[in-house]
């Protein structure tokens, strides 16, 4: 089952995702005021019997994309979670030992076919392509064999990266990775039955057509099962908590000369299973920050 949430005739609206279009769901359900409230509730099963048998109320074109859960709780992202990503790094390094967790804000991501913004502080904008996990079920200090069951579905992730801003802390990278609108996420989540290995998905990035990134989960040096295991143990997850499970080798960053993003260029985000993310890039047109010492 897809699931999605979206902006039509003037509010903003969540449901089911079929061939015609979407199926207004929270027209319906109206306990659940937006895709959240039905994860919190667990009622993923309600959503699918209401879905049976009803025909798409808008058309996709239609429809303004808004992130799959657009007021999560929390957003968890993974670095270098690439076997070959590691290798990107040159400098004889063992792989490491526990995954790099950092955060993103909300307001960091936009939806799909929304311009993603190039910030005037920066030409170094850069793309991830990533699988994101959606939680589905509350909980702490999860083991791993158990780790699936609190799996809600799964969603493609432009995890957008101001390469400069990145370097700016010795060893921080949250401003770089939190420009308002720089990464996107969608067009809408896949809950887990769809799937039938989450060890063996691909992940394939392309800038304008030309692909720069492709690789499957089974290259992770941390599969979805081990980061759920790790991040629970330092904070407890929430229903509609993202956790985005980090990026293969070919970011724009690792070419020489680096390929930097541009206004125009157009940005696709395809996992197996889920779909594709598309994203045109466009400058941020709010005044560039001032902030000299």
């Amino acid at each position: 089952m897809k699931l999605l949430s979206f902006h039509a005739d003037g509010q903003d609206r969540w449901g089911g995702v079929d061939d015609a279009g979407a199926i207004d769901l929270g027209a319906r359900l109206r306990r659940y005021p937006n895709l959240l409230s039905l994860l919190r509730a667990e009622a993923l099963a309600e959503a699918a019997q209401a879905t049976r048998g009803i025909a798409a109320d808008f058309a996709l074109e239609e429809i303004s994309f808004l992130p799959p859960v657009p007021n999560p709780e929390k957003i968890l992202c993974i670095g270098v979670n690439y076997a070959n990503r590691n290798d990107e790094y040159a400098d004889s390094s063992d792989l490491p030992k526990y995954p790099n967790v950092f955060m993103r804000t909300p307001g960091s991501l936009t939806g799909h076919r929304k311009p993603i913004l190039r910030p005037p502080e920066s030409e170094q904008f850069d793309y991830e392509g990533e699988i994101a996990i959606i939680i589905g079920k509350p909980g702490r200090r999860i083991p791993q064999d158990r780790a699936e069951e609190h799996i809600a579905g799964l969603t493609c992730l432009n995890e957008g990266s101001v390469r400069d801003w990145m370097r700016h802390g010795k060893f921080n990278i949250t401003q770089g990775k939190n420009f308002e609108r720089s990464g996107a996420t969608g067009p809408w989540m896949v809950t887990t039955g769809e799937f039938d290995d989450f060890d063996d998905l691909r992940v394939t990035t392309r800038v304008n057509g030309e692909v720069r990134q492709d690789d499957t989960t089974a290259n992770m040096i941390f599969g979805f099962r081990y980061l759920i295991a790790y991040v629970s143990a330092f904070t407890a997850l929430k229903p509609g908590d993202v956790i985005s499970t980090g990026t293969p080798t070919g970011a724009g960053i690792r070419f020489d000369p680096p390929k930097w993003l541009a206004p125009g260029d157009t940005v696709e985000v395809e996992v197996t299973g889920v779909g594709t993310l598309s994203n045109r890039v466009a400058d941020d047109d709010v005044p560039a920050a001032r902030f000299d010492r």
